[in-house]
């Protein structure tokens, strides 16, 4: 028994030594090259991200950019349509839509007529045509004369090749240099903000005392503010800039004044009682432009509008309103 059992048992004992050896072995370092690989695939999925994230801003910013100025070129006169009141709706001073479309009498325009809202001379750099390249080097290669070898051939090839005939080349023609005209390049205003970047800031005040009785209401089609006062009370300018229309030629307005103040922005005082500034005059800020009234109104109000680039905006951005 005791020799059978050394026989079972040795070879048992082998094969427990060869396992610990195995299992005390280096192992591939599984779980490093698994972390590296989750890190590569991290780092690919955030470069991904990163790229997509550019590139929905990159086209937001370009969305954004074309925006800015939504006026159309050309504006094709529809029923109910005055000069005044196009002018009024792109933010355009109409004697310059009347001079711009050699319109005689602003007050005559007709149905389907094309309106210019601006000259063709727009700011595109003028590029100069392209001037043809300086002629190539003209090359003049020695004369090739087969013979067949021989010292008479040679002597024959020497008489025909042209002594020194190395390339010859013209001299280079200069082209003038043509300069393009310098440009300069103006910031793009900022939708809804009152600095609009080309122009300067604007202080706004307000153009009324008395109780607010109607608020803007783009959904309502409100394009402005109402404030209730009396009768003959002043009437001042919200900002500073130049008188473009006095008169009551816009249907709803009754008595109207329209204040451009710059490039982007335009103010409107509407339903005065009495009109106090010409078209074309220089106005203050504060300065009394007419007094309260209600033409063309149910009550004693002024209705004031700010517009940007023709379209209404609401004046509490502008503004502190009192709701008292």
């Amino acid at each position: 028994m005791p020799v059978k059992f050394n026989k079972i048992l040795v070879p048992l004992v082998m094969v427990a030594i060869l396992s610990g050896c195995a299992s005390s072995g280096h192992r591939a370092p599984v779980v490093e090259r698994g972390e590296t690989g989750r890190k590569s695939a991290d780092d690919a999925a955030q470069s991904k991200s990163s790229r997509e994230k550019a590139s929905h801003e990159k086209a937001a910013h370009e969305k954004a950019t074309h925006e800015k100025d939504w006026r159309p070129p050309v504006h094709i006169v529809q029923k109910g349509d005055t000069l005044y009141s196009i002018a009024f709706n792109y933010g355009i001073d109409y004697h310059e839509l009347a001079e711009l479309n050699s319109i005689q009498n602003p007050s005559v325009i007709s149905i389907g007529q094309e309106i210019k809202l601006f000259s063709g001379n727009s700011a595109q750099v003028a590029r100069p045509a392209e001037g043809k390249p300086a002629e190539s080097l003209i090359k003049e290669q020695p004369k090739v004369v087969k013979y067949v070898y021989s010292d008479a051939a040679l002597a024959q090839i020497e008489k025909v090749q042209i002594p020194g005939a190395a390339l010859i080349a013209k001299p280079e023609v200069k082209l003038p240099e043509i300069k393009l005209p310098e440009v300069k390049q103006k910031a793009e205003p900022k939708p809804d903000d009152t600095n609009n970047g080309d122009e300067e800031v604007l202080e706004w005040s307000m153009p009324a005392q008395g109780k607010l009785v109607g608020e803007f209401s783009e959904s309502a089609n409100r394009k402005g503010i109402d404030i209730a006062g009396k009768r003959g009370q002043p009437i001042i300018a919200s900002a500073p800039g130049k008188v473009v229309y006095s008169g009551s030629g816009l249907r709803g307005y009754g008595k109207l004044i329209i204040i451009k103040h710059n490039k982007t922005y335009l103010s409107a005082y509407a339903h005065n009682d009495q009109i106090l500034v010409k078209e074309g005059q220089t106005i203050t800020r504060g300065q009394k432009i007419a007094e309260m009234g209600n033409t063309d109104a149910d009550q004693v109000k002024l209705h004031f509008e700010v517009r940007r680039l023709g379209k209404p905006v609401d004046p509490a951005k502008y503004l502190s309103l009192g709701k008292s």
